[in-house]
């Protein structure tokens, strides 16, 4: 390996904590460990997010439905780079607070994220099928029951691939967040590039590897989760749990043999 080559790598790892976390703690928080930060928080967001607008978009009345599909679908159109730039310099005139940039950030992923995931959900509804619906309202369920004890569970064990595709591309689009001024992984390796001029393959290529890392241990997550979901019983046992006490509340009691019953049956003569 040529001298400079081996130079850069050495300027890599002398710079490493730097890209890892930035001045952190003597500074805030910055690099590897605020991009990840900000993908966890972005992916949670858009996850609870999305799979309330697709629980809305489900029961919804259809005028309701369509203004919501519009919204979305307008919001995926929108380049992130766009949304977090308006979020940042347009929220503070119209709500008149001043929102953090890390905060704006999150708040933007979190929004682009929740537009597809609610999609993903809905076609993860469909797809489910309307039978196990139906029965589960021929049990005396609630439209609402059904939805939450029946579809949503097995929606979420069959659009989990999907899942993990939307957190690891909000985990990259973490990297548009230079447009406010945060200081994540890539504006930190070109702080880097520019201490260290002329090692500029090594430098992208080790933020390159954290990406990679980073992306790999969400789609673990999201890997892990389907895992789980499958080593399970078909149904768990919280569900298996609240079905059986909704059967039992849902069952009429029988009233107890009274004694003229018990007597009438003892007199009933034999048949021939």
């Amino acid at each position: 390996m040529p001298d400079h080559a081996i130079s850069g790598w050495a300027v890599v790892l002398w710079q490493l904590p730097y890209l890892l976390s930035g001045t952190f703690p003597d500074g805030p928080l910055a690099g590897a460990a605020l991009t990840l930060w900000m993908a966890v928080l972005a992916c949670a967001g858009a996850t609870v997010l999305g799979i309330g607008v697709a629980v809305l978009l489900d029961q919804a009345p259809a005028p309701l439905a369509r203004a919501i599909r519009a919204l979305l679908a307008g919001l995926r159109a929108i380049p992130v780079l766009m949304l977090i730039f308006w979020a940042y310099f347009l929220l503070p005139m119209l709500a008149g607070v001043h929102v953090g940039e890390v905060q704006t950030v999150v708040l933007a992923l979190a929004l682009i994220g929740a537009a597809y995931i609610a999609q993903v959900m809905e076609a993860g509804f469909a797809a489910i099928g309307q039978g196990q619906r139906n029965a589960a309202l021929a049990l005396g369920m609630t439209p609402l029951q059904a939805l939450w004890l029946v579809v949503l569970p097995r929606t979420l064990r069959a659009m989990l691939p999907s899942l993990g595709n939307v957190w690891v591309s909000l985990a990259k689009d973490t990297s548009l967040a230079y447009i406010v001024g945060v200081v994540e992984l890539s504006t930190v390796a070109t702080h880097v590039n520019g201490r260290s001029v002329g090692y500029a393959a090594q430098v992208f290529a080790a933020v390159a590897l954290l990406y990679f890392f980073i992306c790999v241990g969400i789609e673990s997550v999201a890997a892990l989760l389907l895992a789980a979901t499958r080593s399970r019983q078909r149904r768990p046992l919280w569900r298996y749990v609240t079905l059986t006490a909704f059967r039992l509340a849902r069952t009429p009691a029988r009233p107890p043999p009274t004694s003229a019953s018990r007597g009438s049956s003892r007199s009933r003569p034999a048949p021939p």
